[in-house]
């Protein structure tokens, strides 16, 4: 008896306590956040050193490379992108857990996030800010999603799961979702030397995305893909009351991350994210604007997603799921100085404003955040589609009366629009 007591204490001392998750998530997050690393841009030394970290923790882990017989480069996957005159060579990071179940191990969940984000911005480099030429550290975006995953490769390098997990971390996502199309380009190939990847992409039987989680506000978290399996919706919905988290579900699979390569070619897949704010694509996204205590509600939330997923008994069918959000790509010539909840947390029709900008038009006739857009010029606004459609309907240098509901009070404000700059 006193052998197992010493065994059952001994194995409690090493499991880690959620403060060390905590403080490990955060000195993930500081170190690529960091300005030695320059915003991480494909191809530059910070994209090196951001990579060598990885793959340190990774490799401490004794998780298995995606390349036989390769100890200090068997984790990167290499690609080349862009022109002929500018093209770049960076990697995605990759290791492997091979699963417990002898039926279900030769069955492979991806889960992933992106490692590289805007470098020092500028022109034509997606930062908010264009004009400004300084360190994007990209702390929420990406960093945090790098830091809940190295936390999720060694709880389930404890715990092992029934099917393999391929834990990877992709490069160039911010130039288009290069590094994870690259990934499943590559698997369409046989071989041999990939000796721990499947064999084929029709392999990989889910993929998990983490992608901005670091900003959790109201115990809120958006889960995206959950109508692309059948059971995806259920399974998400429950582990969030299981957690206590607002969890809001939307069944396509698009979207401006690396899960979108997955589903575009069947894969079905739940991308988990906290939502934008006004620090995102900024030189400002720096770790200190992180919130660690929900990044360990997103890290529990995600470990017990994955034990179900991994776990399911049959495999994870593929259902095809039109895009919810058509006016993602509309131009509008207009805007209000917002940012409105894309995570669809208002529980009556209308468009939560999270933040309003001061002195931006909105700010400027009155509206302030936290209130519920309910309509723009008269038409309704019932959630984010209905909003963006009313934009693109606007004109600059017009007066539009726009209703919002504050508390229990309905209001009405005069909103002066301007020009958006593009």
């Amino acid at each position: 008896m006193y052998k197992y007591i010493l065994l059952s204490l001994a194995f409690a001392l090493a499991w880690p306590t959620q403060a060390q998750k905590q403080d490990d998530m955060r000195q993930a997050v500081e170190y690529l956040a960091s300005q030695e690393l320059g915003g991480r841009y494909p191809g530059t030394a910070g994209d090196t050193l951001a990579s060598d970290y990885i793959v340190g923790k990774l490799r401490s882990l004794k998780l298995k490379p995606i390349v036989k017989g390769k100890k200090k480069t068997g984790f990167y996957h290499d690609f080349t992108y862009g022109k002929a005159d500018v093209e770049r060579t960076t990697h995605n990071i990759m290791a492997v857990l091979p699963g417990k179940d002898k039926r279900l191990r030769n069955e492979f969940i991806v889960v992933g996030s992106h490692y590289d984000h805007l470098g020092l911005g500028g022109k034509d480099s997606g930062s908010r800010r264009p004009d400004t030429v300084a360190v994007h550290p990209g702390a929420d975006d990406n960093a945090s999603g790098d830091a809940v995953v190295l936390e999720l490769a060694k709880h389930f390098k404890k715990v092992r799961s029934p099917r393999s997990i391929i834990f990877a971390f992709f490069g160039a996502e911010e130039q288009g979702l290069i590094g994870s199309k690259n990934f499943l380009e590559w698997m369409k190939y046989d071989d041999e030397r990939r000796i721990n990847l499947p064999d084929g992409k029709e392999g990989i039987v889910a993929m998990v995305n983490l992608d901005m989680v670091g900003r959790m506000r109201d115990n809120a978290l958006s889960v995206s893909g959950t109508g692309t399996s059948s059971q995806f919706k259920a399974m998400a919905e429950q582990v969030g009351e299981q957690q206590q988290l607002n969890v809001t579900c939307t069944p396509d699979g698009y979207g401006p991350s690396d899960h979108a390569s997955f589903v575009a070619v069947d894969i079905p897949v739940l991308f988990l994210t906290t939502g934008g704010h006004m620090e995102y694509h900024t030189p400002d996204d720096v770790p200190s604007t992180l919130n660690y205590d929900g990044m360990q509600q997103t890290l529990e939330y995600s470990q017990e997603l994955i034990s179900r997923l991994a776990s399911m008994p049959e495999t994870p069918d593929y259902i095809s799921v039109p895009a919810a959000n058509m006016m993602s790509h509309a131009k509008f010539k207009v805007t209000l100085g917002l940012m409105p909840d894309v995570m669809g947390q208002s529980r009556i029709p209308g468009l939560r404003a999270d933040i309003v900008v001061a002195g931006k038009p909105a700010h400027a006739a009155g509206i302030r955040s936290g209130d519920i857009i309910q309509e723009i010029d008269g038409k309704p606004v019932n959630d984010m589609n209905g909003y963006m459609e009313r934009l693109s309907e606007l004109e600059p240098d017009t007066t539009v009366p726009v209703k919002v509901l504050r508390g229990e009070k309905v209001l009405t404000f005069q909103v002066h629009l301007v020009a958006s700059k593009r």
